[in-house]
């Protein structure tokens, strides 16, 4: 699977190129466009769409329900990313071999039994993330932290330490949406971050 995208950061598109055979998971909503003879089929309801590349390969358009970034995130099958939900799943495009694994023991950590505001994904390839303006990038040093609302978090590596806490202790939170708390990272690490909420 390859990925291009065009007209980023502020309407990005991202067209996935696949080879015969190969396929890639994608909301229904955010095909745009595809060539001739790419099979689509919904396995389960609420699941995303699966999109297979016919005999010589194809390629899909695909671009998200709001205007920012498309993000091609590169995995290389050692470590994971987590992945922001808020308000929405970020995850434009995800192949085969690229897994969401709900169990991953970091986020039963930082939410305890609570469904959070993060997924965790693994495997090799690339993932396509979307976010509201473009996405940013910020690379820490080794010992360098930094606080992040999760309304602008788009992703961080599982590799790098992370601490979720209340801005205001008396104030409202929610896990399940990021609401009145703050990430801590301290490097080494990327976090992905959007430049708009």
């Amino acid at each position: 699977m390859e990925v291009h995208t065009r007209h980023t950061p502020t309407f990005g598109v991202a067209r996935i190129v696949l080879a015969e055979g190969e396929a890639v998971q994608a909301p229904a909503k955010a095909i745009m466009a595809s060539s001739f003879g790419v099979s689509v089929s919904r396995p389960v309801r609420g699941e995303p769409t699966v999109l297979t590349a016919p005999s010589g390969g194809g390629w899909v358009d695909l671009a998200p329900e709001t205007p920012g970034d498309v993000y091609p995130l590169g995995f290389d099958g050692r470590s994971g990313w987590c992945v922001s939900t808020v308000p929405e799943s970020r995850v434009l495009a995800r192949p085969a071999s690229i897994r969401r694994d709900a169990t991953w023991p970091g986020l039963q950590h930082l939410f305890g039994g609570d469904h959070g505001f993060l997924e965790h994904y693994g495997g090799a390839g690339s993932l396509v993330l979307s976010a509201k303006g473009p996405v940013d990038l910020l690379n820490l040093e080794g010992g360098e932290m930094v606080t992040v609302r999760p309304a602008f978090l788009v992703a961080y590596p599982d590799t790098i330490q992370v601490r979720l806490r209340a801005v205001d202790p008396a104030g409202p939170q929610s896990v399940r949406t990021g609401q009145g708390l703050a990430l801590d990272f301290a490097g080494p690490g990327t976090v992905l971050i959007q430049a708009r909420r």
